[in-house]
């Protein structure tokens, strides 16, 4: 029963999609999971370029990055959208995180002011998503508050949601915890840094927004 519900629902969703003219289609998640190094690969993938930089430290991207005109092929089908790279989801940041990375005072109190900034930007622009990937480190308990917020705010508004579980290429990864955690989505294993599973991720992608 559950099944024929969820695929009614991606009918509708798809119904509804094919009649926009741009699709925005955001990544979120929390810091380090992976969302910019997926954004990269999929620009490029399908447009031969970066998206942003990716960095070890926390909250390496604390704006809203957009990448428009993306256009994916399967066959001879095509899903276009516009790519929004969020900043991390975070419920604290202190800028004493970022002293214990080597930053020096200031630098660590500007990028905490920054990144709070990104996080409650990014929850603003849920109002905008069309489909929102959730990429989660695979490596990680999925069971944590910032993964739970994150997934409430997106049920709370009715979004169709592809949960990535990232990193597989890691001793460490159970993509099986995350489908556990949140068996109402689709969860795809992915290397977003060495591109492994790639395909299947796409076609998820078609299959809850072509």
């Amino acid at each position: 029963m559950i099944k024929l519900v969820k695929k009614f629902m991606k009918k509708v969703f798809r119904d509804l999609f094919r009649k926009r003219k741009s699709l925005k289609l955001g990544l979120y998640g929390p810091p380090n999971g992976g969302k910019t190094t997926l954004a990269n690969r999929i620009c490029l993938d399908w447009l031969g370029e970066e998206m942003g930089s990716v960095s070890n430290i926390e909250h390496e991207t604390r704006e809203v990055q957009i990448k428009e005109k993306i256009t994916v092929k399967k066959g001879s089908n095509e899903l276009s959208f516009s790519l929004v790279d969020t900043p991390g989801i975070a419920t604290r940041i202190d800028y004493e995180d970022f002293l214990k990375k080597g930053l020096k005072e200031a630098e660590a109190k500007k990028r905490a002011k920054e990144a709070t900034k990104g996080v409650i930007d990014a929850i603003k622009w849920l109002d905008n998503m069309d489909v929102v990937i959730v990429v989660l480190d695979s490596t990680k308990d999925p069971y944590s508050q910032v993964n739970i917020t994150i997934i409430g705010n997106l049920a709370a508004r009715d979004i169709p949601v592809l949960i990535v579980a990232n990193k597989t290429d890691m001793k460490k990864s159970s993509v099986k915890k995350i489908k556990s955690a949140f068996p109402q989505y689709e969860v795809i294993g992915l290397s977003a840094k060495k591109g492994t599973n790639s395909e299947e991720f796409y076609e998820a992608l078609f299959a809850i927004a072509g």
